[in-house]
């Protein structure tokens, strides 16, 4: 890769992809793109620039002018956002990546994709759930991704483009906070543990779900796009794994740390009503056989690097603010 284009890139994901890739390839060959100014972060080692997704002319114009040949297209309305806003999740999950795959096509450009264990629904198995299975999802982000899994598909094997995508579990990183998604849980919980010494959760104690530390997910995501093309018999996408935690087990994991830590539980519905449609455990085995996926982290290294690395940013405990946390 030569030039590489990076759409969201002020997301959870893309503020430390951004990073990642500028460190391997060198700043000037990774431009970042967001529909909102993130400059400061993102400007300051590198090329930033403001271009929405869903601008075809826009985004076609971007990659023209710095002769892109790799796309890393994050931009994404998140699961539990989503439901609140489906026809803007529609507009702007599936008709930015048409507009990413087209102008690949066009351009000659490889695509990365993320997908999600939200692919899958209440009638995939739950438990070391196959690559390969029956995908009904029952939110619109799900539905968003199977139609996006299958559309990056079809422009490799019509047109093809080189696409590739993962299935991420639930992401947990100290860089940036959550956007609306429905493991958001596994994220805030670590700033309320060290800044008010307790958390409310918004799913139920015994809810389990893959979880990945982030420095995982960047590394998943470039290694894939730099595997051999001939390895690959699936494309769109891979499912990954590194561990399974409940909200109690990762309380427990932090208590570890944090003996006085609380938690207590308020249900979204909404939420736990989409948690409880995905996988409690994925089977990676396809990942590890066609590109050596291994994941580095398992729940107590992410815990103790997770307090480890928010400490010093968060400083000394605040009281708990009216209305708990």
């Amino acid at each position: 890769m030569k030039r590489i284009l990076v759409s969201g890139a002020a997301g959870q994901i893309g503020s430390e992809l951004v990073p990642a890739l500028r460190a391997r390839y060198g700043a000037a060959t990774v431009i970042a793109t967001d529909i909102r100014d993130a400059h400061d972060a993102l400007g300051k080692d590198g090329i930033f620039e403001v271009v929405d997704s869903t601008d075809a002319a826009a985004l076609d114009k971007t990659v023209q002018r710095h002769g892109i040949d790799a796309i890393y297209h994050l931009a994404a309305i998140l699961s539990a956002t989503a439901e609140y806003s489906p026809q803007r999740a529609y507009r702007i999950n599936l008709g930015g990546l048409f507009n990413v795959l087209e102008v690949a096509r066009e351009h000659g450009c490889a695509v990365f994709t993320p997908s999600s264990i939200a692919a899958f629904g209440p009638s995939t198995p739950r438990d070391g759930t196959p690559q390969d299975t029956v995908q009904r999802p029952t939110s619109i982000y799900g539905i968003t991704k199977v139609a996006g899994e299958l559309l990056c598909d079809y422009y490799f094997t019509r047109f093809g483009v080189d696409t590739r995508g993962l299935r991420y579990p639930g992401l947990i990183s100290h860089t940036a906070r959550p956007g609306g998604g429905t493991t958001d849980y596994a994220v805030e919980i670590f700033y309320h543990a060290l800044q008010y010494g307790r958390y409310t959760c918004f799913l139920a104690a015994d809810t389990q779900l893959d979880l990945m530390y982030m420095p995982d997910a960047i590394r998943a995501a470039i290694e894939l796009m730099e595997a051999e093309p001939a390895r690959l018999r699936h494309r769109n996408a891979f499912n990954i794994a590194a561990f399974q935690a409940t909200p109690a087990a990762l309380a427990e994991a932090i208590r570890r740390h944090l003996p006085e830590f609380e938690i207590r539980y308020e249900i979204d519905p909404v939420r736990q009503r989409i948690a409880d449609s995905w996988p409690r455990r994925v089977d990676d085995a396809a990942a590890r056989e066609e590109w050596g996926w291994r994941a580095a982290y398992d729940l107590e290294a992410t815990v103790a690097d997770m307090l480890r690395s928010l400490a010093p940013k968060l400083g000394p405990p605040s009281p708990v603010p009216a209305g708990g946390t």
